[in-house]
């Protein structure tokens, strides 16, 4: 019997990750072929942010090159989309008029960057931020360029922001609520993370709702931004970093079942048997995903059952969120927001640190940590086997070394 045909439509983590996964579960059941809309092999986007700061090249974040392929016997198809797909037929239509047959289907389409529809919003200096692409063009905006405003203060942003301040622009970062990162950070962690951007240069304009993106008269460039409440902010470019979109558009145009993104059961596979789904362009009992933890336990499972081995199930866990902003570490997990949780609460403004817990029922049920991330792992630990911290909590603030120490004697 010969192999079977799978086409991955997706070049990205999660795709990649899935096939890498298959590959080591049976080698031999596929005939391979992955379909990308980008001209270049895999990369970790991670790490588009130390490329745009221009400490790190291209070539220095390229996960699978093309000899990865090759040497796989996996078809790469650079620089192509597809089109359409004939459910009945099993047949895949590209873009160039190639048509492909196929046993099974992987969806791997990630995300598409959620532009703003302000009058303005598709000026060439208006740019997202989301592949190499567009960080190319930020980097040659920078030769030429001097003002940059990043609408949007989330993670995205500031490291948009960060890498533009390396290249030696002036950067604003616009944010429409009060408090940077208000998603994974407590107002008093974001009012910390904001002073210390400050002191590095970048400046803020908060709580602020863009009304318009105004060119010159002649449409060359850029000149500023109107604000809802009348004010201006003079720029030359702008990058919009105000979150992702589902890339659902290939799949609602062959009739997969779509809510906010493509549904998917436990074992990944949406309403078509045929077809698989993974990564950001996924809906699993409600939920949406854009960390890496749960794309890569996705694919676990996907490869499982495109293996024909059947005996995972996918099962959505607790995440944390790491991460490292412009050289300042910071940690969050759980629920920070519940008004009836104790918030325990250390700061130690000498050594910029600070750490919060909220404690409710003798449970952890929320940490936010600035400055010294060492204990995250522990307190999400805390947090996911919601253990009774009664007796811990003396200690709990300072730490699990602090604790197994009082534990010992």
């Amino acid at each position: 019997m010969g192999k079977r045909n799978l086409i991955v439509i997706g070049n990205g983590m999660a795709g990649i990750r899935t096939v890498e996964e298959l590959l080591a579960l049976a080698p031999e059941k596929y005939a391979i072929t992955v379909i990308s809309s980008e001209s270049v092999g895999a990369y970790n986007r991670i790490m588009l942010s130390p490329v745009l700061a221009g400490e790190k090249s291209f070539d220095d974040i390229v996960t699978h090159p093309a000899a990865w392929y090759a040497e796989r016997d996996i078809t790469l198809l650079a620089g192509r989309t597809v089109t359409d797909i004939e459910r009945a037929k099993r047949v895949a239509h590209l873009d160039d008029g190639t048509v492909l047959s196929y046993d099974r289907v992987l969806f791997a389409t990630g995300s598409v960057p959620f532009i703003i529809p302000v009058p303005g919003h598709q000026h060439p200096d208006v740019v997202s931020f989301r592949d190499i692409q567009d960080v190319n063009r930020m980097v040659a905006a920078t030769t030429h360029k001097k003002r940059a405003a990043v609408i949007g203060g989330g993670l995205l942003g500031l490291e948009a922001a960060n890498g533009l301040l390396k290249q030696g622009m002036e950067v604003t970062v616009i944010h429409d609520v009060e408090h940077l990162m208000n998603r994974q950070l407590d107002a008093e962690a974001s009012d910390l993370l904001r002073q210390s951007l400050e002191s590095r240069g970048m400046h803020f304009c908060l709580g602020m709702h863009t009304a318009e993106i105004v060119a010159s008269a002649d449409g060359a460039h850029l000149e500023k931004i109107v604000f809802k409440n009348g004010t201006e902010l003079i720029t030359d470019m702008v990058v919009m970093a105000v979150g992702i979109r589902p890339n659902v558009g290939l799949a609602k145009k062959i009739g997969l079942h779509i809510e906010k993104a493509i549904l998917v059961n436990d074992t990944l596979q949406t309403f078509d048997p045929c077809i698989y789904a993974v990564g950001e362009c996924v809906q699993h009992r409600g939920a949406l995903f854009g960390l890496v933890a749960p794309l890569f336990e996705q694919a676990k499972v996907c490869a499982n059952h495109l293996a024909d081995m059947g005996i995972s199930r996918y099962v959505q866990k607790a995440t944390a969120t790491t991460l490292k902003v412009s050289g300042v570490n910071l940690f969050s997990a759980g629920d920070f927001s519940d008004a009836d949780a104790e918030s325990l609460v250390l700061r130690d403004p000498a050594n910029g640190v600070y750490k919060r817990l909220l404690v409710k029922n003798n449970r952890v049920i929320g940490s936010v940590l600035y400055g010294d991330t060492n204990d995250g792992s522990w307190y999400f630990d805390l947090i996911r086997e919601q253990c009774n911290v009664a007796d811990l909590r003396g200690s709990l603030l300072f730490g699990r070394a602090d604790h197994d120490l009082v534990s010992a004697i």
